[in-house]
């Protein structure tokens, strides 16, 4: 497993970390908890967007497969995202 350096700074009365492009997480939720030897513990949530949504037009018979199949092509082809300067 790699490791790098970074930086804690304030955010309110929050302290926040910055994380290396190297580590980029693909959500804007995580899980933070403490193992036993008392280190932080970072662990991405993934976002189920819009899935009960889905469901819920489904079950109305408002959008069929063919729909969501579309949906998901185009979040397959979703530009990367955008690549930023270290600090």
């Amino acid at each position: 497993m790699s490791s790098l350096t970074s930086r804690v700074f304030n955010n309110g009365n929050s302290q926040a970390v910055r994380i290396p492009a190297e580590f980029r997480l693909d959500t804007d939720r995580v899980c933070i908890s403490r193992n036993e030897h008392g280190d932080l513990v970072i662990r991405p949530l993934r976002a189920d967007r819009g899935d009960a949504l889905l469901r819920a037009l489904q079950a109305l018979g408002e959008i069929d497969d063919a729909f969501i199949a579309a949906l998901e092509s185009q979040q397959a082809a979703a530009p990367p995202l955008q690549e930023r300067e270290a600090m």
